[in-house]
């Protein structure tokens, strides 16, 4: 598993790079390193807006950050965004992770 300054420095070279910003994101997570995580999906969501495990996986961050509300705020988006795109594995994930939270 690559550290984070691994990830980084693979990442100044190409600072867009979803795998790259998504394996980022994760790793500050595992580490609790939450609010560099969710600013790190927040890029790769900008990024990359069709990604959809960066929205699954913001929307867990935020929960375990405690900020229930924004999760489910970006579970939601995340749901629309998975329909329209025809993802419906991932939005029902989503929704089931969504219904946990009401």
């Amino acid at each position: 598993m690559p550290t984070i300054e691994q990830l980084q420095s693979l990442l100044a070279t190409d600072p867009h790079d979803s795998f790259l910003l998504y394996g980022l994101a994760m790793e500050l997570a595992r580490q609790n390193r939450l609010p560099e995580s969710l600013d790190t999906f927040s890029k790769l969501r900008e990024a990359h807006p069709t990604y959809i495990p960066a929205w699954f996986m913001g929307a867990r961050t935020l929960e375990q950050a405690g900020e229930t509300e924004a999760a489910k705020a970006l579970y939601q988006e995340g749901i629309a965004l998975a329909n329209r795109t025809g993802d419906t594995h991932a939005a029902s994930e989503m929704s089931a992770a969504l219904a946990m939270l009401e």
